[in-house]
C-alpha cells in the first residue's frame, strides 16, 4: 500500500545519505543491500557486489576473518572492529565497522555491517609511529633531529597562581608519580608537562606526547599499547608509545576524550605495571610516569560520563591547576615584553612596547584563549608594522579586542523584573538575561558560563537553544 512505499522510499534515502556505509548479507552470505557510501570507502560499483558472495568480492578475507560471515555463523554482534583487507581490485582499506545479525523471530536471515572509513587516519598514524622511532633513533647519535625542550625557565609570570602551579610541578618533577594537570585551552599545559619532564631524573629519557582526541578509539589503542602480528587482520608487530616511551614520560593530552573503555584498559596498565599489545599475549613490563591533561574541570567531565573516576583518582596523585590570564592578569606586562622579543628578532622588527590604549583593552579583555590568544595576537600585530614604527596600537589589532569594552558596556546587566505576563513567562524572562548577561561576559564560553552558573554543559545548551539566545 502507499504507506509501505513512503517507508522504502525513506528507507533509501536514509541509507542512500548516510555517512557510513551500510553492506547487508542473506543467510548464504550474498549481498542484498551496499550503500554509496559503502561504495566510497571500498570502491565497488554496487553491480559488482550484488547478488554475490562476499568471499568473492573480498579475496583477501576468508570465514574466520570476514566479520560479516563470523556474525552470521555465531550470532553475536561486533562492535567497533578494526578491520583491514584487500577489496578485489587490490586496494587495501581499514575501517572500523560494527556488525549485528539479522533476526526474523528467531531465525538468522542476514548481517548488517555499519563501516566508517579510517584508511587515511591509520596511514598518518602509522608515519607518525615510524616518525617518532626514526627521531628516537637519530637523536641518540645526532643532535640535528632533537627537538626544542622546554623547562621551568621558559613559564613566564609572578602572580601567585602561577607560582603555585611552578612549585607543584617541580615537586612532580621529581617523583615518579602520575600527574594530573588541569587548564583552559591556550594555558600552557604541554609547556608545563614538558618542564616537568625534562626537569626531573627522568629527562635524559623519551618525553612522548599524545593528544587523545586526534585518534579514533581503535587506532589510538594500537598506537598506545602496540599491535601484535595476527591480532587483527592487516595487524603488524610494533610497539606502542609505552613501549617507545619506557624510562621516560608519556603526555597524555585531552585524557577525558578517550573512549571509556579504552580508559578502563589504560587504568589496568597504570596499576599492573605492564602492556600487552592488541592481539597479542605476551605481557611486556613498562616504566613510564604519565601526565595527563584535561581542559575541562574534571569533576565536570567525571559528572558527564567523559572521565572514568577510578582513572582520575589513579592519575590525580599530584594535581596541577593552571591559571587562566584573566586570573593572573597582573602577569600581563611580562608576557608582552617576553612576546615582543620573541618576534622582534623572529620578524626582524623593532618594537619596543605597545601603546596605552592598547594596554588598558587587554586589562578589560577576558582573554578565552589565555596566554596562547596574547601571543598570536601580538605576533599578528607585529606583521602589520611598517618599519620606522616602535610601538604597537590600536590600529595594528584586530577589530574584536578593540570593540570589546564597548561591546561589554552596552550590554544590560541589570535584570529588571517587570510582571506583565504569567509566573512562568515572568521566569522564563529572568533566565535568559541571566544567561545572555553570564555568556557576555565570558565571551560566549560554554563550559565556563555552564560552571560560573553551576549547572550541566548540556543544560546550558538546551537552555540556549530554547530561548533562541544567538552570539
Amino acid at each position: 500500500d502507499d504507506s509501505m512505499k513512503i517507508n522504502d522510499i525513506i528507507l533509501k534515502n536514509i541509507l542512500e545519505y548516510l555517512d557510513e556505509g551500510i553492506h547487508v548479507i542473506d543467510k548464504d552470505g550474498r549481498t542484498i543491500l551496499y550503500n554509496e557510501s559503502m561504495e566510497k570507502i571500498e570502491g565497488i560499483e554496487p553491480q559488482n557486489v550484488l547478488g554475490k558472495q562476499i568471499l568473492d568480492i573480498f579475496p583477501s578475507l576468508d570465514e574466520r576473518s570476514s566479520t560479516l560471515l563470523t556474525v552470521m555463523k555465531n550470532g553475536r554482534p561486533i562492535v567497533n572492529r578494526s578491520q583491514t583487507y584487500l577489496n578485489y581490485k587490490g586496494k587495501k582499506i581499514t575501517s572500523v565497522n560494527t556488525t549485528i545479525p539479522l533476526f526474523n523471530d528467531d531465525d538468522l536471515i542476514g548481517a548488517l555491517e555499519i563501516g566508517k572509513d579510517i584508511t587515511k587516519i591509520k596511514k598518518l598514524s602509522e608515519e607518525l609511529i615510524e616518525l617518532r622511532n626514526e627521531l628516537n633513533d637519530n637523536s641518540k647519535s645526532n643532535t640535528k633531529y632533537k627537538t626544542k625542550n622546554y623547562t621551568f625557565d621558559q613559564i613566564i609570570g609572578k602572580s601567585e597562581p602561577i607560582k603555585k602551579a611552578i612549585r607543584i610541578a617541580k615537586k612532580a618533577s621529581n617523583s615518579s608519580s602520575s600527574v594530573l594537570i588541569y587548564g583552559e585551552t591556550g594555558t600552557g599545559k604541554e609547556l608545563f608537562s614538558q618542564s616537568i619532564h625534562y626537569s626531573g631524573k627522568r629527562k635524559n629519557k623519551p618525553f612522548i606526547a599524545q593528544n587523545c582526541a586526534a585518534l579514533p578509539e581503535q587506532l589510538l589503542e594500537g598506537l598506545l599499547f602496540g599491535t601484535s602480528k595476527g591480532g587483527f587482520t592487516g595487524a603488524i608487530d610494533r610497539p606502542g608509545l609505552f613501549e617507545q616511551a619506557d624510562g621516560g614520560t608519556l603526555l597524555l593530552d585531552e585524557i577525558d576524550s578517550m573512549g571509556i573503555l579504552l580508559q578502563s584498559k589504560l587504568l589496568r596498565v597504570l596499576q599492573e605495571g605492564y602492556v600487552r599489545r592488541v592481539g597479542g599475549i605476551k605481557d611486556i613490563p613498562i616504566d613510564v610516569k604519565i601526565i595527563a591533561t584535561i581542559n575541562r574541570p574534571p569533576m565536570i567531565s567525571i559528572e558527564e560520563g567523559n572521565l572514568r573516576k577510578d582513572l582520575y583518582f589513579r592519575l590525580n596523585v599530584i594535581y596541577i591547576d593552571i591559571p587562566s590570564l584573566s586570573k593572573r592578569i597582573e602577569d600581563l606586562n611580562l608576557l608582552i615584553d617576553e612576546f615582543l622579543r620573541k618576534f622582534n628578532k623572529k620578524l626582524d622588527k623593532d618594537i619596543w612596547m605597545i601603546s596605552r590604549d592598547v594596554m588598558k583593552l587587554f586589562d578589560n579583555y577576558s582573554w578565552p584563549g589565555n596566554v596562547r590568544e596574547l601571543e598570536n595576537m601580538i605576533e599578528g600585530a607585529m606583521n602589520f608594522v611598517e618599519t620606522d614604527e616602535h610601538v604597537l596600537t590600536i590600529d595594528h589589532f584586530p577589530d574584536y579586542i578593540v570593540n570589546f569594552k564597548n561591546i561589554r558596556k552596552r550590554e544590560d546587566k541589570n535584570i529588571n523584573i517587570e510582571i506583565k505576563d504569567s509566573l512562568t513567562d515572568t521566569i522564563n524572562n529572568i533566565e535568559k538575561k541571566i544567561i545572555k548577561n553570564k555568556l557576555w561576559e565570558h565571551d560566549y564560553n560554554i563550559s565556563k558560563t555552564a560552571r560560573i552558573l553551576n549547572i550541566k554543559r548540556q543544560t546550558l545548551q538546551h537552555k540556549i537553544k530554547k530561548y533562541k539566545i544567538e552570539k
